[in-house]
């Protein structure tokens, strides 16, 4: 019998943070997003319009029993005054020795300060980088303002060669095969690959120039194309399916 779906953040850490109320990249298929505008804090448009949450800047963390995901609902973009509110809620939660889990689709110039001001916190905290696909013409879909593949895999590969612990996400993998591509990330992995399938998708109010591109997505996660990838990975190093992908294969 398929076991019960991890709710939400769970599956990763006990507890996660955000400062940032949005997000830059927009991605089609985030379920934050989707959670904004059914409960009216944005809209379709007004999403991408990121604001600062200030009392989350300033506030003193304690130190967690268990790991903390940072961030959870917007990703560390390189703009300014938003990787500043980042970068500051970070370093709270570091300081009081909280074990930290990084995530984002990694820009090289964030990752790259990120490498040079957190020296001192590697072995509390850990990279989980978002790779999806990697091909830019699906990535540009899916994620339109997110940057693109070679940047991620540049942010993947600085992280492992400065020491850092490292994982990717391959969540939703949007490749009707995602094996090369966890052949390709493997070799830059510290910790672990977590791949599973796009969970939400409209039916009702696609515009007819993305209905083909959604019927592509939602083909690649039947059951006999899960199961394909399941088996083709099963042993491999490292490899983690998420819970949504196991219960849809009826695996415990």
């Amino acid at each position: 019998m398929p076991g019960k779906t991890t709710s939400g953040t769970k599956e990763w850490a006990d507890y996660n943070v955000n400062c940032v109320k949005g997000c830059a990249n927009n991605c089609k298929y985030c379920y934050a997003k989707m959670m904004a505008i059914r409960f009216g804090r944005a809209t379709e448009e007004t999403w991408k319009n990121m604001s600062i949450r200030e009392e989350m800047v300033q506030k003193r963390f304690r130190k967690y029993n268990g790991r903390v995901m940072f961030p959870s609902s917007h990703d560390i973009v390189d703009i300014p005054e938003f990787k500043e509110a980042c970068f500051t809620v970070l370093r709270h939660l570091l300081d009081v020795g909280n074990e930290v889990l990084v995530t984002t689709k990694p820009s090289i110039n964030v990752i790259k300060d990120i490498v040079e001001d957190f020296r001192a916190f590697k072995t509390t905290m850990q990279f989980r980088f978002t790779i999806t696909s990697n091909d830019n013409e699906v990535l540009s879909f899916w994620e339109p303002n997110a940057p693109t593949y070679e940047e991620r895999l540049e942010s993947l590969v600085l992280a492992y060669n400065e020491g850092y612990k490292t994982s990717v996400s391959i969540e939703p993998f949007l490749d009707s095969n995602p094996v090369p591509l966890v052949k390709e990330l493997s070799p830059f992995i510290t910790e672990s690959i977590w791949i599973g399938p796009m969970n939400h998708m409209p039916r009702n109010h696609i515009p007819s120039e993305n209905i083909a591109e959604y019927e592509r997505v939602r083909g690649i996660k039947q059951v006999d194309n899960l199961r394909n990838i399941y088996n083709h990975l099963l042993d491999f190093p490292n490899i983690r399916f998420k819970d949504s992908m196991r219960n849809k294969l009826g695996i415990s």
